[in-house]
């Protein structure tokens, strides 16, 4: 994968539920539907309680969405040169092989645990953005992801585009 990240951010019109509030990293969006991750929703459990060979992982683990919480997906900077990990830009990575995770988590580096995804069926995600439940925020670096704290992502990736929460209008653009 190479470009830039998009980011879907939650509307402010959009909340309670899910995805009230969520910064999602999308991994694919074609004719078939899309998929991402949200990156700002840390659950109440550790790495090392979500894992019992992961001993000592005092981080927290993350929601990545409603869809399969039994799937992990592991967001990391550094490659680890093993099959099975996606390369998105300089300094973020991505797998959901228990192989990378494990040479994630011994390498020392940072990393998210991510449980979970977001998915839309072929043509859905187009649908909500036109009703203006998603904002779209891109990203040349992962700095977003990485040296923002997630309570502050959301209002951080808004305020990247120039925009005011309070001033996005319910309804989204029409064409």
């Amino acid at each position: 994968m190479s470009g830039p990240l998009t980011f879907l951010v939650a509307s402010p019109h959009l909340q309670g539920g899910v995805f009230g509030g969520t910064v999602i990293l999308l991994l694919e969006h074609d004719t078939r539907g899309a998929m991402g991750l949200i990156v700002n929703a840390p659950l109440p459990q550790t790495v090392s309680e979500l894992m019992a060979e992961a001993e000592g992982q005092d981080q927290p683990g993350w929601l990545g969405g409603p869809v399969d919480p039994t799937l992990g997906w592991c967001l990391y900077r550094e490659p680890t040169g093993l099959d099975g990990e996606v390369h998105l830009v300089d300094g973020l990575n991505v797998s959901s092989s228990l192989e990378v995770l494990r040479a994630v988590m011994s390498s020392g580096q940072r990393y998210m645990l991510v449980l979970g995804y977001a998915g839309w069926a072929a043509g859905q995600l187009a649908d909500e953005a036109r009703e203006g439940a998603w904002v779209w925020v891109e990203q040349d670096t992962p700095d977003l992801l990485w040296d923002v704290p997630p309570e502050q992502q959301w209002a951080e990736a808004l305020r990247r585009l120039g925009v005011t929460p309070g001033t996005i209008m319910p309804g989204g653009a029409q064409a």
